[in-house]
């Protein structure tokens, strides 16, 4: 059974931001790479939702709920709810995930 995906506006926000980056300092054809790659990852979730591990800055925090899968460079932060997955964070591996959970969370406090 394949589960329904929502990828939020936080997980939009990041797809714009890394696809800048990547065009910026890469290449279109680098960035359209890595979407595909990251479009794959996602149909496989819906197929394989558990498949992800629970990010080691996540689980300090007591929120288990939430998993990761990686796709090339890139972090995909997602929870499973019901029949549908909530894809929350798309982000550079290398990226400091606590330094985003916190700017994270800022903005979210500010709307």
């Amino acid at each position: 059974m394949s589960l329904k995906v929502v990828i939020l506006e936080s997980a939009e926000h990041d797809l714009k931001e890394l696809r800048a980056y990547i065009v910026k300092n890469f290449s279109l054809e680098i960035w359209q790479n890595a979407y595909d790659n990251l479009k794959a990852s996602i149909r496989n979730l819906q197929e394989f939702p558990q498949v992800g591990a629970i990010p080691d800055e996540i689980e300090k925090l007591n929120l288990s709920q939430y998993r990761q899968i990686l796709s090339g460079m890139n972090r995909i932060i997602y929870e499973v709810r019901q029949e549908t997955i909530y894809i929350h964070i798309i982000v550079d591996a290398r990226r400091d995930m606590k330094s985003l959970l916190t700017r994270r969370l800022l903005r979210i406090n500010q709307e």
